[in-house]
């Protein structure tokens, strides 16, 4: 197969990041994009209707002439979060909620502490149908980080899901057999986000030679075994299992730092990266499925109705992008050569 023609696809979890930001980060999303779930976690969160809505409004102004893309806005939950913000968020339009336990991930330090003390929240949320987004890993120090994922499952979500069974929740950038266990084995409310460089990459990509900074991700890489799986699943075309990008814009000296934060800015090249290890795994044909119809279909929202077209062309990913203040960021898999190519995006059906 030389060309793929496919629904326009949308992405269920990225970063935008802020201000300066936008001007590269949305572009380069609403480049094959139609929709995206925005994460929350700025400087400070989006933890109301009105800071959703404001957010919502600059990252709309910071895209290309022309361009129909939508943002899809998420609350940052907090203990301070109330039901009536929930109402509040719903009838403002935000689509979903986030969980991030405390200290999880990038800019996570003012969230959930003792998760159990929400569940008056996601009460409202099932009522109000809005989607629980969640950072499925558990904080304390004394627990493996390559277990963390388990962990939180045993703790946390098997509960949550058991208690309210008619809330729909997202396990967000899953990285092991046990969440593809968990999810495929769960009821219909629940399911999951894989981002490209769980399903392209494993720990020894971390790892071995050295550490490779711009591999450096939360969920953090896990061993060949867990990429097996999540592989398999994607596969298999499981609907419970979706696109989401998790592409997470940090500026190059922030990444090559004695202490490099966390993600992996994939959005340049997000959807060849998908055509790229779906061809590797000889199911090219579920691409589709994945990237442009389970989403919206979990997501109770209609799929898009104009297709993308990817192309058998190499291509390499730019070593480095440039801010508009000069500030130069790596993307995921710079300099590499991707075998599929985006040919066009959003044309009439």
């Amino acid at each position: 197969m030389q060309s793929l023609t496919i629904v326009t696809p949308d992405d269920w979890h990225l970063h935008f990041r802020d201000n300066e930001m936008l001007a590269e980060t949305v572009p380069a999303t609403a480049r094959c994009f139609q929709r995206a779930i925005v994460m929350p976690n700025l400087v400070p969160p989006v933890v109301n209707a009105e800071m959703a809505m404001a957010y919502k409004s600059r990252i709309e102004a910071a895209r290309p002439e022309g361009s129909t893309f939508e943002p899809l806005m998420t609350l940052f939950l907090t203990n301070t979060t109330t039901p009536q913000d929930i109402v509040d968020a719903k009838t403002a339009g935000v689509t979903a909620c986030k969980l991030y336990p405390a200290g999880a991930t990038t800019n996570s330090d003012a969230a959930v502490k003792g998760i159990k003390a929400l569940y008056p929240v996601f009460q409202a949320m099932q009522e109000q149908g809005l989607l629980l987004l969640i950072h499925g890993e558990v904080t304390e120090h004394h627990i493996d980080i390559f277990d963390r994922e388990k962990a939180f499952i045993d703790t946390h979500l098997s509960h949550i899901v058991d208690a309210f069974p008619d809330l729909k929740v997202v396990f967000e950038h899953i990285t092991t057999a046990d969440a593809a266990e968990f999810v495929s084995g769960a009821n219909d409310k629940v399911g999951a986000t894989i981002t490209p460089q769980h399903l392209l990459l494993n720990r020894n990509d971390l790892l071995v030679g050295g550490v490779r900074p711009h591999n450096y991700c939360l969920p953090v890489l896990k061993r060949n075994t867990h990429q097996k799986a999540l592989q398999d699943m994607v596969a298999s075309g499981n609907p419970k299992f979706f696109l989401g990008t998790d592409s997470a814009p940090h500026a190059k000296h922030k990444k090559e730092n004695a202490c490099g934060c966390a993600g992996c800015y994939s959005a340049w090249s997000a959807i060849e990266l998908y055509a790229e290890i779906f061809d590797q795994l000889g199911v090219i044909d579920k691409l589709e499925g994945f990237a442009s119809l389970y989403g919206p279909d979990f997501y109770g929202l209609p799929r898009n109705t104009t297709t993308t077209t990817l192309i058998k062309e190499p291509w390499q990913v730019p070593d480095q992008v440039t801010l508009a203040d000069g500030t130069d960021m790596v993307p995921f898999y710079a300099g590499q050569t991707l075998q599929w190519k985006l040919e066009s995006a959003f044309q009439n059906a």
